[in-house]
């Protein structure tokens, strides 16, 4: 499938696949919207000294970028997982500019870092970050029961990739999530919500990032002992 390098509406680059009319992130701005939905709102509350965070989609690696410093700041350990069945090239993720948006002066090394980090294995990027790269679709995952606190999902919207957003994929993500664990999403579509709520999930409408009017946070509520 053909795919293009734009920039968005805040300066950061993106891939665009005009097949699908469909991009990597939003238009309207890749550091934003990430910054909103999964930094703001994902990771920011969750205050463990320990987090095992899943991305749905791992891509470019920006939401994983933001998260290594977000945790670093706070030292909280981090073991992140990121799922991406059709990784972007050498070439497009060298065009992706979001280190030079950052003061952190060692962002690019961090960024190379895990874009050479092996896919299928763990790889320490710090001693309080380790990086999961896994190449597999989604169905065909299987992780630890309860083992997750933190569920970044950020796959091709549900207009393109419908399959992606089942009842059956929400509910092992319910499943994956430990007592009080948080999926975010920057989706906002009722379908959505519905099925989310269908598994089990506690679900709440939030202020979206610039260009859209909403984004869904999705609770494992703890159960009343």
């Amino acid at each position: 499938m053909k795919r293009e390098l734009v920039k968005t509406a805040d300066g950061s680059t993106t891939i665009y696949l005009p097949e699908w009319n469909e991009h990597y992130h939003s238009s309207h701005g890749a550091l934003q919207e990430a910054q909103h939905v999964f930094i703001k709102h994902g990771l920011n509350p969750k205050t463990e000294d320990y987090l095992t965070i899943f991305e749905m989609g791992f891509g470019t690696g920006l939401n994983a970028l933001l998260t290594y410093f977000a945790s670093e700041k706070r030292n909280q350990y981090v073991h992140y997982i990121g799922l991406e069945a059709y990784p972007p090239t050498e070439e497009e993720i060298a065009a992706m500019n979001y280190t030079s948006f950052t003061t952190d002066e060692e962002a690019l090394e961090v960024f190379q870092a895990m874009h050479r980090a092996d896919w299928n294995t763990p790889r320490e990027i710090s001693e309080h970050f380790v990086l999961e790269k896994i190449g597999k679709q989604i169905q065909e995952l299987e992780l630890q029961k309860e083992s997750v606190d933190l569920v970044y999902y950020d796959a091709f919207g549900p207009r393109v990739q419908p399959e992606l957003w089942s009842v059956e994929i929400f509910a092992n993500m319910y499943d994956w999530l430990s007592p009080g664990g948080v999926l975010v999403t920057y989706c906002a579509k009722g379908q959505v919500k519905r099925d989310l709520k269908a598994v089990g999930f506690e679900v709440t409408s939030l202020p979206g990032p610039p260009g859209k009017r909403e984004m869904t946070k999705a609770v494992k509520i703890i159960p009343n002992s």
